[in-house]
């Protein structure tokens, strides 16, 4: 047993707690990892306020990096002292989606999340809010949580493979498939929203248009790979459309999960355009469309779940660009945190201010 600090989410609507908890050792088939840095994502502020629904009370976190400390029997693909990206959602490889190779609908993917992992210095039961619990100094997961992490990429950087970049680089080349020379639009700049530009332009964009609430982050926007920089407003389809010949993107990303937002991004494509939705949005977020406007535009609406990714495929894949130099993640990260900055860092995002935050232990 090992005592760490975490962040806790006592229960839904509540506010975290940085609280000391219990850690038991690996049991078969399970890995235990001190954390090196974890990014704090949308979901993450999604479990707290409900719009995804997970056991309570958990330790949050689903987006790490860290080295292995020990392994539970029957564990052989990772060793006490390596490198290692956790993997928050991991398929099972026998449901209905695994045998169809879609292994980012796994079914089965987050079993883990129900189970009890830890414990609270006073006994109460813990649960890891998807899979991994991050946000702690260390934790305890299933073996296939875990994955090597790529040569020549520092640890803290590895920590964003975990979701920001395999969702935004999935985004655009698994679920949009976008082609070279063809234009883009991204619908929020967070951290998802940055590693979505950044991977519209290794796709040979010919144009990437940046959207989002907030005029101060067209910088981040342009380093990122956006041309052109756009604040969201009423007219944000009509804006797009006159950048682009009055046509429209081919393709449009949209990286925040509100109706109103994809609605806008799903206006600004061509006439037989795609729209990719990643962005989590509540059950109180409908969107309309006419049974007249679906034919007469002929667009494509799609949703995306993790990138639409296999992330024991892609991350050998993202590690060559990172090598390269395309793919840069630390310009995706605005605040380097401690594990007590992260309601900060929820109010920030709430907020719209910034890219990623990192917490790094």
């Amino acid at each position: 047993m090992v005592r760490v600090r975490a962040a806790v989410l006592p229960a839904v609507g509540a506010p975290l707690e940085i609280a000391e908890i219990d850690l038991p050792e690996p049991g078969p088939g399970q890995v235990r990892v001190r954390l090196a840095a974890a990014g704090v994502c949308h979901s993450d502020l999604s479990l707290t306020n409900g719009t995804m629904r997970v056991p309570v009370p958990a330790v949050l976190g689903h987006e790490g990096a860290g080295t292995v400390v020990s392994v539970g029997e029957g564990v052989t693909h990772v060793a006490p002292g390596d490198g290692v990206v956790l993997n928050w959602a991991p398929s099972c490889g026998s449901c209905h989606a695994c045998g169809l190779g879609e292994v980012w609908l796994c079914g089965s993917a987050l079993a883990g999340a129900g189970e009890v992992y830890a414990r609270r210095a006073d006994g109460t039961e813990l649960y890891p809010g998807l899979n991994v619990a991050a946000f702690a100094e260390e934790t305890v997961v299933a073996a296939n949580c875990v994955l090597p992490v790529p040569d020549g990429i520092p640890l803290t950087d590895a920590a964003l493979l975990g979701c920001a970049v395999l969702t935004g680089y999935g985004a655009v080349h698994h679920a949009a498939r976008v082609r070279t020379g063809e234009t883009v639009a991204v619908f929020g700049v967070g951290g998802v929203g940055l590693a979505t530009l950044q991977a519209a332009r290794i796709a040979g964009a010919a144009q990437i248009v940046a959207v989002d609430v907030s005029p101060e982050k067209e910088g981040l926007a342009r380093a990122a790979g956006a041309t052109d920089y756009v604040v969201a407003s009423e007219t944000t389809a009509r804006d797009i459309r006159k950048l682009t010949g009055g046509h429209g993107v081919d393709v449009a990303v949209e990286c925040v999960g509100r109706a109103v937002t994809i609605r806008s991004a799903w206006e600004s494509t061509r006439r037989g355009g795609r729209t990719t939705v990643v962005g989590i949005g509540g059950k109180d977020q409908q969107v309309s469309f006419s049974a007249l406007e679906i034919f007469h535009w002929g667009r494509t609406l799609s949703g995306c779940v993790y990138g639409n990714s296999d992330p024991a495929v892609d991350l050998p894949v993202l590690a060559t660009h990172i090598r390269s130099g395309r793919l840069d993640l630390t310009t995706l990260v605005t605040d380097h945190i401690t594990l007590d900055a992260i309601p900060t860092a929820f109010e920030n995002m709430l907020a719209g201010k910034g890219g990623r935050a990192l917490v790094v232990f």
